[in-house]
């Protein structure tokens, strides 16, 4: 199926600011027919987590970014539940604890990335230390540059070193964004997700649209892209993540390890054990 992963792409030089790109785009598909691609891809995610488990030689960093409800949790949930939990772990970045505020701001991000043969999926990440803290004015224009440039330095770093490193940028609007908080107050069920500190930080959208917008431009790289993931259609989202994700692990062209011995001799050695 032709899809375009490249429209989504972040390319530093010709970004629109996030204010101009479609957050109910579909690509003119629908959810009935792409149900057996996603299918299909989610199938195909697995074989390949395996292999990437068994060739043991690179990991696979994926960073996930969006405003409060924009699917975070939700993406975790249905493209990466087709994972052997053996070798897939999420980390949630949430405040710093004073531990960690000790240290330099990368110092805990570093710790939680993957190893060889691990699929490392981040719930928010370092950008946070680039986004929220500027939008509250708690880092000030040049530190917030300076971030910019270390977390470059950083994620090539992990690159240099095996890491290959997704990020996905998931973009909702405004009126959904308001859909999405109101669903948590109506159904019982999910009132506990309801969080009055959401409705506060929704007055800074604008500001939040901005800081997203800077940060994906100044730190999208061919070894560490940034994918902008409409996310109002919740399927498309999916869907468009599980396309992201199988091709970045096909373009490992990864190897099956070889075994010690050649077949003949582990058929022969199985033979005598079974006697």
């Amino acid at each position: 199926m032709p899809f375009d992963l490249s429209k989504f792409e972040v390319n530093p030089k010709s970004m629109r600011h996030l204010n101009d790109w479609k957050t109910n785009d579909d690509e003119g598909l629908t959810r009935e027919a792409m149900a057996p691609i996603f299918a299909e891809n989610l199938k195909a995610i697995s074989e390949l987590q395996y292999k990437l488990f068994a060739d043991g030689s690179r990991g696979v960093l994926i960073v996930i970014q969006g405003i409060d409800t924009a699917g975070k949790d939700g993406v975790i949930r249905d493209v990466f539940s087709c994972m052997n939990p053996q070798g897939v772990y999420v980390k949630s970045f949430k405040k710093p604890e004073k531990s960690e505020l000790a240290h330099d701001y990368l110092w805990r991000v570093h710790q939680a990335c993957p190893g060889k043969g691990m699929i490392g999926v981040f719930n928010r990440s370092h950008y946070e230390d680039v986004l929220i803290t500027r939008v509250h004015n708690w880092i000030d224009s040049k530190t917030c540059q300076r971030r910019y440039e270390h977390i470059n330095n950083f994620e090539k770093l992990l690159t240099d070193e095996g890491t290959i490193i997704v990020k996905l940028f998931l973009l909702i609007s405004k009126a959904e964004q308001f859909t999405r908080l109101q669903k948590r107050v109506d159904d019982s069920q999910s009132n506990w997700k309801f969080n009055l500190a959401d409705l506060a930080e929704r007055a800074f959208w604008n500001e939040y649209m901005d800081a997203f917008h800077d940060a994906l431009a100044a730190t999208s790289s061919k070894h560490a892209p940034w994918f902008v993931i409409p996310s109002d259609k919740k399927w498309f989202r999916n869907l468009l993540v599980s396309h992201i994700l199988l091709a970045q692990l096909k373009a490992l062209d990864l190897k099956w390890p070889k075994s010690e011995a050649d077949a003949a001799t582990l058929r022969s050695a199985l033979l005598v054990a079974k006697e």
